[in-house]
């Protein structure tokens, strides 16, 4: 019988809120209960509009934890995803409600935070993530990131739990323990001193630090602080705060340090190819579908329908993208401020294009009225 999961966690205060004379506002747990282990951290969003974000961030871990270890099946089972992120999100803001009540707060904003976690039930794994730092996964081969930083239009900018709509930017995975070693999750306090964006590179100490698990929880959590505060918030005098969790699996093969990459070249990305210019590329084809299903309902025929074509001397909807407006709420890395960051209209002429909500909204009845077609057929 494979034995119980090593749990270790560690949240420390960094150096610029030591000096401003400010808490931590990370939280990191760990549960076991019900033969389920789970691991969790959370980094509270700076700045002075998110006052209780500390809170916030030891309400969301302990949320998390406690209703993966009570049901953790219900999650792992259910095939709508949808419905599953959504629930966690509800499960988190409704708990919060009632710190709301308790600091006479005039919304959740004041809670914001990230949130990552992993759970794991036998060999199966539940993880989810919103907003920067990172999820890695230690195998007999290796280190591989599980999940990513996720951050808005630029490095100061992420996502939080507290979002009405959260649930749009929670990832949510189910996997198993195959070929997996331990898990490291980490808030970006310790994600930006070991994860190198332009290589995809995550640096080999990740791996000797789950190895610190090896020694047992009580043992592992202390070597596990102290070498953080040594190499991560001594690194600077405005280091941020830094919170690691450590899911070991005692009875599984240890990677061979020194095969283990500590250099990566640099990955070439596109940035053109984003999911908006895909978005416009299909607007035609999707509006030309919308005609054929619309023809069809109404009895018409469809050859009258005239085929979805751009012209080739006809300017690339990606040059000239159509007016945008996108507000992301700056994360811990923005620090002070907490400033909205906008994506300015462009000037001079503007192409008319379809909303990225009517795309949607095309996408989703395309969907649903070929499906009653089909029904209907059968």
């Amino acid at each position: 019988m494979r034995e119980k999961p090593v749990l270790v966690n560690t949240s420390l205060i960094g150096n610029k809120h030591v000096n401003r004379g400010t808490p931590c506002e990370d939280s990191s747990c760990t549960l076991s209960r019900n033969g389920v282990s789970v691991v969790c951290v959370s980094d509270g969003a700076g700045g002075a509009k998110y006052t209780h974000a500390r809170f916030g961030s030891k309400c969301a871990v302990d949320t998390i934890a406690n209703l993966l270890c009570d049901h953790f099946d219900a999650f792992y089972f259910e095939n709508r995803e949808s419905i599953s992120r959504s629930l966690l999100v509800t499960a988190v803001h409704s708990s919060m409600a009632d710190l709301l009540v308790e600091h006479q707060l005039d919304g959740l904003e004041r809670l914001s935070c990230t949130l990552l976690f992993v759970a794991v039930k036998g060999d199966l794994v539940l993880a989810g993530h919103i907003g920067d730092g990172m999820i890695c996964r230690i195998s007999s081969s290796g280190i591989s990131p599980l999940t990513l930083p996720a951050n808005g239009e630029n490095a100061s900018s992420t996502y939080f739990i507290t979002f009405p709509n959260a649930q749009e930017y929670l990832r949510f995975l189910r996997t198993t323990t195959d070929d997996t070693h331990a898990f490291v999750l980490m808030t970006d306090g310790v994600e930006e001193m070991v994860y190198d964006s332009s290589t995809q590179l995550i640096r080999p100490v990740v791996a000797r630090l789950a190895e610190l698990a090896a020694k047992g929880k009580e043992e592992a959590e202390k070597e596990l602080s102290s070498t953080i505060q040594e190499f991560v918030i001594g690194a600077g005098q405005n280091t941020d705060d830094a919170s690691v969790g450590i899911l070991y699996l005692p009875d599984t093969k240890v990677p061979d340090f020194s095969a283990i990459n500590d250099s990566k070249e640099r990955f070439d990305r596109n940035h053109e190819d984003t999911i908006r210019s895909v978005q416009m590329e299909w607007v035609p084809k999707v509006k030309h579908a919308q005609e054929i299903l619309s023809a069809i309902s109404a009895g018409k025929p469809v050859e009258n329908v005239s085929k979805a074509a751009v012209s080739e001397d006809e300017p690339s909807e990606k040059k000239q993208p159509e007016e945008e407006t996108e507000k992301v709420t700056q994360g811990d890395n923005s620090k002070e401020e907490g400033e909205e960051k906008t994506t300015l209209p462009s000037e001079g002429k503007r192409r008319k294009t379809v909303p990225l909500w009517l795309f949607l909204l095309m996408s989703g009845a395309f969907i649903a009225t070929a499906v009653g077609l089909i029904l209907q057929l059968i």
